[in-house]
């Protein structure tokens, strides 16, 4: 089965390659970055209700990685690259679909007629990715208390 997804926008962000870009969300908070929508998605009404959330959910593409294939056991940095876990027990960026989720700070949200940036903090996402969708972040439900 073949599922067809399109980019809703693109991340324009103060890192430029992957190896200079922190591993998870939130570990540079100081990381600026905007979201650009793009037709037919860059209409005002798309992002109504947003201003009222500090942090958003971020689904895209690990896009440099798409043409290197996935492994089914990697070495998390977490870990030092000494041991090797399950991809699916990692966040690491060769998956099956080369998808990733972060979670970021939402500074502001700008739109004129044809067009709506969105202005974050704490990413963890190079110049160019690819937005799938945006959710947004609800404390009451994802926050897990004493999750591990």
């Amino acid at each position: 089965m073949n599922i067809e997804v399109t980019p809703i926008g693109f991340v324009q962000s103060c890192f430029k390659e992957k190896f200079a870009t922190p591993r998870q969300p939130g570990l540079a908070d100081a990381a600026k970055g905007v979201i650009e929508l793009i037709p037919p998605f860059n209409l005002p009404e798309s992002v109504e209700g947003l201003e009222d959330c500090s942090h958003i959910w971020l689904q895209f593409v690990f896009h440099e990685c798409m043409n290197q294939g996935w492994k089914p056991k990697v070495r998390p940095p977490r870990l030092g690259g000494n041991k090797k876990m399950g991809v699916f027990a990692t966040r690491a960026t060769h998956r099956p679909n080369a998808l990733g989720l972060s979670v970021v700070k939402l500074d502001g949200i700008e739109c004129t007629d044809d067009q709506v940036r969105l202005h974050i903090s704490g990413l963890d996402l190079i110049d160019g990715t690819p937005i799938l969708d945006i959710k947004p972040y609800i404390p009451y439900s994802d926050a897990i208390e004493n999750a591990q």
